[in-house]
């Protein structure tokens, strides 16, 4: 392998993945711990293995693509986009949160089930679809990005599916948590291809991140 991408998520995930890395021995370049920093690849104290720093929707692309070999990915996204070139060997037990569905109060015993519909904003229509229709109820999903909560207060649907950590953004826009549709937990990814053509050092990190999760868990 001439070079070893490693594709990570901005935000917190990123400060509680910091700890894996130290373990396996990967250290990245100062520029990569400054906040002000506009750079988006940062060398590391190993040759030829660079950190790249994404959206969290994009680490499963990048790496389902073979832009880069191994990531940081939450289930979530793995879920949603279901990309068959992904092999996800290790639940590292960060980032735990989970994903619901939230109503405003008034509409939080709307019977989805007579009308067999239900208009949901989420970032995840592809897993709000298939949920919904396992209840045998249609699911229009409008996407959204971000801003989740203030759709239902503005009449853009009545429902939202998202990720939730403590619940405290739902209360405070007027939302009450429904359904409980997954737990989530962010996984060391890497691309089935370089598993496949390189895999002696594909398996060498692996057992590395492997040790690294066996010694915290210990």
């Amino acid at each position: 392998m001439s070079g070893l991408v490693i594709a990570l998520p901005k935000g917190r995930i990123l400060e509680e993945t910091m700890p894996y890395f130290k373990a396996v021995g990967i250290e990245p370049e100062a520029a990569f711990f400054d906040e002000k920093s506009r750079l988006l690849r940062f060398k590391t104290n190993i040759k030829d293995v660079e950190l790249i720093r994404v959206r969290s929707f994009d680490v499963a692309t990048f790496v389902a693509f073979g832009a880069a070999q191994i990531g940081i990915c939450g289930n979530d996204v793995l879920a949603e986009f279901e990309y068959s070139e992904i092999y996800a060997p290790i639940d590292l037990g960060i980032g735990k949160c989970r994903m619901a569905s939230a109503a405003p109060k008034e509409f939080a015993d709307e019977d989805i089930f007579k009308s067999g519909h239900v208009r949901v904003a989420t970032k995840y229509p592809n897993i709000t679809k298939k949920y919904y229709q396992s209840m045998g109820v249609q699911a229009e999903c409008i996407k959204l990005s971000g801003a989740m909560e203030l759709a239902p207060t503005i009449g853009l649907c009545t429902r939202i599916v998202d990720v939730v950590s403590s619940g405290a953004t739902l209360k405070a826009n007027g939302l009450v948590e429904l359904e409980h549709i997954l737990d989530v937990s962010s996984r060391l990814i890497m691309n089935r291809t370089a598993f496949k053509t390189e895999t002696e050092e594909m398996t060498l990190w692996l057992d590395k991140f492997k040790g690294a999760l066996n010694d915290f868990a210990a």
